[in-house]
Parts: structure tokens; sequence; C-alpha cells
């Protein structure tokens, strides 16, 4: 059929594939300029250039979405496989597979209820690792000597800690500044936790002994950067013992949850990272206290028992009567024997000479007596050793004897007081007014009359019935 014949044919405009793609383009863009899609993701990609690709989807269809680098990097919610989402942004074509796709420029949940779901898987998968686990949180110190806390340098947060440590116990306080709230307060949070831990011993700022990450109350949207994971394994890796302080009482967060402890408020974290100083310094007054009474009562006890052995110990006359009585006897005894056994072997040579022949016997008997004489002087010079070490070991003992009598201590300013009949008098209490008394000093003695009203006798106590009176 000739175009005359088909006049209308004749008359369409004729476009390029690409000319066609561009007006499907910006019909596509000038009529949906801005709109809100609400859609599960699915197929999520995060690409190597930073950029984000994903489907939107219901049970009826599905719509391509992207989401550019720099976009991305804002993001308040990261895209997650599965997540119902509402986004915003305008609709668009990609002329290079004739399909159309929405450019993403904010992701946000699409209600608590998704949100929540959110957490729980997260918490579950987390909990899968063991960072919740309570065998690896770490105990704090009972008191730090600095502490590290990371929260917004504007907010009440810092002031209520501040306060609150400078009413317990004073410390020095190292302060790294973050936001705790926005797209950029999840990244930096955890860099200050690594942060912290970073610092080597020596160096220009200490090495905290506990970390506070701590801020005041909000929705569980403002609160969202202490629910990510890179917050949460950031404070598993933390070497340094960890203090979470997020929000309110009723509260919770992931960093709760693997923080080694967790306060309800940032004022309860003070407290529990330093003790009151005053109760401190009563305890330590009260434990020298039940010291100082525990070792009077240790002296005192020793003290009597000291005395209760000392009565009944021996007199040094007692001790040394019987080894010098023995002494004595095995002198006479030694010298007895030396001469009884020098006669006999006087008498046995007299009568071994007496059998022998004259001539002989002359030359033997002189040998003999060579022989007798040279064992008497022996014996002789054995007795007199002897009786050298008994005299030396007599005079030690002597000595030993005199520096525990009761002499010497006379000697120093001291007095015996013996009654009319020659008994000791060991207390005033048992001494008469008017009674004679013999005063033993160390150079002689004296008699002196007792003055004085007696003292009324003391009455004996009463043993009850099922108890054990004294012995002393």
């Amino acid at each position: 059929m000739s175009e005359a014949a088909n006049p209308v044919r004749a008359n369409l405009p004729e476009f390029s594939v690409s000319e066609i793609a561009g007006a499907l383009k910006r019909v596509v863009e000038d009529t949906f300029p801005f709109v809100r899609v609400r859609g599960e993701i699915s197929g999520l990609k995060f690409h190597s250039s930073g950029h984000v690709y994903f489907d939107l989807k219901d049970d009826k269809a599905v719509l391509n979405a992207v989401i550019w680098r720099g976009t991305a990097q804002k993001l308040k919610i990261r895209p997650e496989q599965g997540l119902e989402v509402v986004c915003t942004g305008r609709i668009s074509t990609y002329p290079g597979s004739s399909r159309y796709q929405i450019i993403v420029e904010q992701v946000e949940l699409a209600g608590l209820g998704a949100l929540m779901a959110m957490l729980e898987e997260r918490k579950k998968r987390l909990a899968a690792e063991g960072l919740f686990a309570a065998e690896r949180k770490k105990p704090l110190p009972y008191l730090p000597s600095v502490i590290g806390v990371i929260t917004s340098p504007t907010g009440a947060v810092i002031r209520d800690i501040m306060h609150r440590l400078n009413d317990r116990f004073p410390r020095h306080v190292l302060l790294w500044a973050v936001p705790v709230q926005g797209e950029r307060a999840a990244a930096e949070v955890a860099a200050a936790i690594a942060g912290f831990n970073a610092l080597k011993a020596g160096g220009p700022l200490p090495i905290p002994d506990v970390l506070i990450v701590a801020r005041g109350g909000g929705s569980i949207e403002d609160l969202m950067a202490f629910n990510e994971e890179l917050v949460v394994r950031a404070v598993a890796e933390s070497r340094i013992p960890l203090i979470s302080a997020v929000g309110h009482e009723t509260d919770t967060t992931l960093i709760d949850l693997v923080a080694d402890r967790r306060a309800p408020t940032p004022t309860a974290a003070a407290e529990m990272a330093v003790p009151v100083r005053a109760d401190l310094i009563s305890q330590t007054m009260e434990l020298e206290r039940r010291r100082l009474r525990a070792f009077a009562r240790a002296m005192s006890e020793r003290r009597q028992k000291l005395a209760s052995l000392a009565r009944i110990l021996p007199r040094a006359e007692q001790l040394f009567a019987q080894p010098r009585q023995r002494f004595d006897v095995a002198s006479e005894r030694l010298g007895n024997a030396l001469r009884q056994n020098l006669n006999a072997h006087r008498t046995l040579f007299l009568r071994t000479a007496s059998l022998l022949r004259p001539r002989p016997i002359a030359r033997h008997v002189e040998v003999s007596l060579q022989r007798t004489n040279v064992l008497g002087q022996r014996l002789t010079q054995s007795h007199r050793s002897h009786l050298a070490a008994a005299r030396k070991r007599f005079e030690s003992l002597t000595r030993i004897l005199e520096s525990v009598s009761y002499k010497a201590v006379l000697s120093r300013g001291f007095a015996l007081v013996r009654g009319e009949d020659g008994t000791l008098k060991r207390a005033a209490a048992a001494i008469r007014p008017g009674e004679r008394l013999e005063l033993a000093f160390g150079d002689g003695q004296r008699t002196a009359i007792a003055e004085g009203t007696a003292p009324p006798k003391p009455k004996k106590p009463v043993p009850t019935s099922g108890s054990q009176g004294s012995l002393l």
C-alpha cells in the first residue's frame, strides 16, 4: 500500500529510540517530581561505587530504586533486606534498559512495628554471636583514676555527670564530644570508643579506667544511633569497662545489652563509676578502729597467758639443785675410780712381775714401771681436764642462776616484802595495818610497820546454776 493510499501513516512523525526515551523520561519526571512510595526492600545491593540498588515491592508490583552515594551516607535508616520502608524521592527512567525507577532521597521505616521487628531481628543475630553474654562482661574498677565520657558537650548530660562526680568523689574526666543524634552519631560514637581504647600508656592523655556513653531521653528514632550494629560491636571490642547510660530508665537500646553495666540515667552512671568519698573515709576509719581493738585484745590475752605461765614455772634454785648434786657425786666418784683403777693395774703388774726370771724381771719391771708412770700421768692429766671442764660448766650454770635470781631484780630498785611469819606478800590487800614487815633490798634487809586501814574484803562471786566458776 502506498503512502498516498494511507494518509494517516504518512503524517506520523518519526522518532529515534533516544528521542522516545528522552521524551518518556521528561514526561515521567514532570508528572512525578516528588513522591513517597511504601514497600518492602528486596534484592538489596551495595555497589563498590557507594551507590545502593534495590527493589521496592508489594504483593502486585515491583519498583526499581537507587540511592546515590552522597545521599546514602546521610541516611538515618540503613536499608536492610526485607525491611518495610517509605522512600521519598522522584520517579525517573533508565533508558539503557527501558525501565522506570525511583531516585531515593530519604528512607523512613514504614511504622513502629517494622522498626521494632528490625531491632528484634538485629538483637537475635548479635546475641547468637555471644555479644550479650554475661561471662564476657568486665568488672568495673572500685575507684577509677580517670573516667572517659562520650556524649554531647552542649547537653545537660555532661553537667549532671560532673556534678554527681564532684559530690561523690572528684575524678579526672576526659570528654570525647560526639553528636548523640542524627546520621553521623553512630559512626562518631563508635570512633570515640575505639579512640579511648587506642590511647597508649605514657602518652599525652591518660588511659581511662572506665568509659561512660551517655545521652538524655528521646523517642526510639532519636536513640537509633545506639541501636546500630557499628556501635554495638565497638562496645563489645572495648578493653576498657564501659557503662551505658542512654535515655531514661524505661528506654532500652542494644548498647545497654552489650555494655558491661547499664545505668538507667547518666546520673546513675556517675554513681556506679565512683564510691562516696565520705563513706569510704568513714569505712576506713572504722576498719582502723577495729584493727586497733583487735591488736589491744590480742596483746592483753598474750599478757595474761604469759603471767599464768610465769606463775607455774619452777624457781631457779629448783632447776639447778639436782644437776649440781649429780655433778658433786660424779666428781667424787671420778677420783675414787681413778685411784682404784691405778691400784688394780699396779697389783696386776706386780703379780705378773713375780712370775718372771730375775734378770728379765728387772728389765720388765723397769719397763712396766715406766709405763705405769706414763699411765698415771695420763690419768692425772685426764682427771684434771675433766675437773676443769666440770668447773667451767659449774661457773656457767652459776652465772645463769645469778641472771635469773630475784636478787638481780632487787639490785635494780625493787624490794621483796615478807610478813612476820616469812610469807611472801604479793599484793597490798594481803598486808594488815600494823603488821611487821621484812623488806629485802639488793644490799640488805630492813624492817617496816604497815600503816592505814584494811580494805574491805571482796565478796566471792556465787556461780549461777548451769555455769562454771572462775579458777583464779
